[in-house]
């Protein structure tokens, strides 16, 4: 049987597994697809946490997301075609949600479509290798719960891993000396600690 391997349960990857499950239940023959996830729970880039740097099994932090982040988009335009917001919440809500009103829906979707078993959760994908005689790819990967690595082969690689959580930290002369807190956005959770403070800010991303 064909097998399809997909790296991350964030948004992309989940789009992927609820494609399949769509595809099955309009009657077509689909692959058996196992989607590998280093964090706890799925949602990707937007599940918060309050860690930074690296986390209790020492993989680097995921997340990005700041604890008060609205979406900066209208939700109009992040909508899935085949489920609403009014479908998932049951009544109309506000063009520009909280982070965690966006999280709610998207889990709202593969929630029901019932694939959370294809994801094996704590899983650490180490690497991807392409055998050239078999034609299929051999991916190895790291079960953090009980530290342990295995290797499956797999006939196609779907990388929904995303691009958003390694920091680009630029070197400025003098930082070695700087006696203040040096932060990246990455790290940044909650303005509380930053009142009354002098902050200087570089970059507008």
């Amino acid at each position: 049987m064909t097998r399809v391997a997909i790296i991350g349960a964030g948004p992309s990857g989940l789009a992927q597994l609820r494609a399949f499950q769509s595809a099955a239940a309009a009657g077509s023959e689909v692959p058996e697809v196992v989607c590998f996830e280093r964090q706890d729970d799925w949602g990707g880039i937007w599940n918060y946490t309050w860690r930074t740097g690296t986390d209790e099994y020492g993989e680097p932090v995921h997340c990005s997301m700041y604890r008060y982040l609205w979406s900066n988009g209208p939700k109009e335009c992040l909508e899935f075609a085949d489920y609403t917001f009014e479908e998932h919440f049951g009544r109309p809500i506000a063009s520009y949600p909280p982070r965690a009103v966006l999280r709610d829906y998207i889990m709202g979707r593969v929630e029901k479509a019932g694939v959370r078993e294809q994801i094996r959760f704590r899983t650490a994908v180490r690497s991807v290798d392409y055998n050239e005689a078999k034609g299929n790819f051999s991916v190895s990967v790291q079960n953090l719960l009980e530290d342990a690595t295995y290797t499956e082969e797999f006939d196609y690689v779907v990388v929904a891993s995303g691009h958003f959580s390694t920091p680009n930290v630029p070197s400025f002369e003098g930082l070695e000396t700087f006696n203040g807190r040096v932060l990246h956005g990455h790290d940044f959770r909650d303005a509380l600690e930053f009142k009354d403070k002098d902050i200087l800010v570089i970059g507008t991303s």
